[in-house]
């Protein structure tokens, strides 16, 4: 007889209040990577309070260990290896203690192979696509008390309803699709996540909703290619894109700051550059990577556009929203990058004025098209000879853009504590720059209005008006 998910979360719960040896069974979650991977985190930690459990940061006190993994770069895999081989003496003391690893690393059919190999240890492990399956196998665990791998594909398997854990805050994460269909032939995404399945709009603003009436001040709609959103309706046929979804959103919740991420240029329409200019709580930003500045790289990367349509984006970005800060991530070191192709990037920075970039030297993934196409033949110190002046060249745009809003009036939604200074709250403008702000006579998750007096190329400093 088959067994609904929700009975799952009983028998595990069941079963783990007649094998802790405490009141309260205590499960230590911790997640690398990207914002979706965070959102899973805490999908993750809904699920095992629901199944009884407590938190903690102790991995000796620990009943159950998870590792919810990110797999685009190398040295977060050495991380997580790291931190599995360290809790092989843990588990000898605890022989109970049921340790997981999932996320993108578990997806991976090499990382799987190597757990069951080299890491005994390890009872549980399984892939993004599976995590609503997660009461399940844990149940498998504690019933079979053998160890439980789950990474094949489960065939776009979108799972509502499921419990969340948030940190304490003003800001949360909503994904709104999961997967991709872009296969870049440098990354694994799309091998690790599946391909791309858009959420219902009614259960995405069912969520909003429930933000809503617990105080959260503002939200991120969340997707590995955000703005390839695509909803249809099975009785109607109707079609809901990104921007219509993102209208849906802004006016539901009027009162919440709106923002989105990761975007992918090719899918940057008009119709969302309207949506965004026309809605005053969607966040004057957008995050667009762009990669590479040099066409013949962009080609190799299969990125699916040009520096010519990528530059006409920016441009149209800003004439429909002339104070809207543009972030992007750009790579260094891909196979058979010149030392002209490197340039082209750097003109490239140049001519956007980009406020922020997140930045990284090419690591090859094994699994994707480069890795088994396209020698990694850039040579390591050159890799981080173009890191270096790429940084440079960027802290001195950061430093320029954020010069140009001394003496500006912002509106910042107050997020916390300064680290400087308990005298000190820090925020962020509509543009996403971060504002450290004077105490005042407001409480986190207030609005101010503030009028910037200093900069440096990663903060600016205000006082109140």
């Amino acid at each position: 007889m088959a067994v609904e998910p929700k009975e799952y979360t009983k028998l595990a719960a069941e079963i783990m209040a007649v094998r802790a040896k405490k009141e309260t069974p205590l499960a230590m979650v911790r997640t690398y990577g990207c914002q979706q991977n965070v959102s899973d985190g805490e999908k993750i930690k809904g699920m095992l309070q629901q199944m009884g459990f407590g938190f903690t940061e102790d991995q000796e006190e620990a009943d159950f260990i998870l590792f919810n993994t990110c797999a685009i770069r190398e040295h977060a895999e050495d991380r997580v290896f790291g931190n599995l081989g360290a809790l092989t003496h843990t588990k000898k003391e605890n022989p109970e203690q049921v340790i997981c690893l999932c996320g993108c690393m578990a997806q991976e059919p090499r990382v799987s192979e190597r757990i069951k190999k080299s890491y005994p240890h390890v009872d549980l492990v399984f892939g993004p696509q599976a995590l609503w399956k997660f009461p399940e196998l844990l149940w498998q665990v504690y019933e079979t008390k053998k160890r439980v791998f789950s990474v094949q594909d489960e065939h776009g398997t979108i799972a509502e309803g499921i419990p969340v854990v948030r940190e304490k805050g003003v800001k949360a994460w909503v994904s709104i699709m999961y997967g991709c269909n872009n296969f870049c032939s440098y990354c694994i995404v799309p091998y690790t996540r599946g391909r791309e399945r858009s959420r219902e709009p009614r259960s995405i603003l069912a969520e909003l909703d429930d933000l809503r009436s617990k105080g959260f001040r503002e939200v991120t709609l969340l997707g590995q290619n955000v703005n390839s959103y695509s909803f249809t309706d099975p009785a109607s046929g109707t079609v809901t894109g990104f921007d219509r979804l993102l209208a849906m959103v802004a006016e539901h919740a009027p009162e919440m700051r709106i923002r989105f991420t990761t975007s992918h240029p090719k899918d940057m329409s008009d119709e969302t550059i309207a949506v965004i200019a026309s809605h005053p709580n969607i966040a004057r930003h957008i995050h667009l990577p762009v990669q590479s500045g040099s066409d013949k790289v962009l080609k190799a990367m299969n990125r699916k556009y040009t520096r010519e349509w990528y530059l006409g984006r920016i441009a149209a970005i800003r004439r429909a929203i002339p104070d809207c800060g543009i972030s992007t991530d750009l790579f260094t070191g891909f196979h058979d990058e010149s030392e002209e192709d490197f340039n082209e990037t750097l003109s490239l920075m140049k001519e956007v004025g980009f406020d922020s970039a997140f930045m990284f030297k090419y690591s090859e993934r094994p699994g994707t098209l480069a890795a088994r196409t396209m020698p990694d033949n850039i040579p390591e110190d050159v890799k981080i000879d173009r890191l270096n002046r790429m940084i440079a060249l960027q802290n001195e745009l950061s430093a320029e853009s954020n010069r140009r809003d001394v003496g500006k009036e912002f509106d910042v939604l107050v997020e916390g504590v300064s680290k400087r200074s308990t005298e000190q709250r820090i925020g962020r403008t509509s543009q996403n720059k971060a504002v450290i702000v004077p105490r005042g006579d407001y409480k986190i998750g207030d609005t101010v209005r503030v009028r910037i007096v200093s900069s440096t190329s990663a903060t600016l400093m205000a006082e109140l008006v």
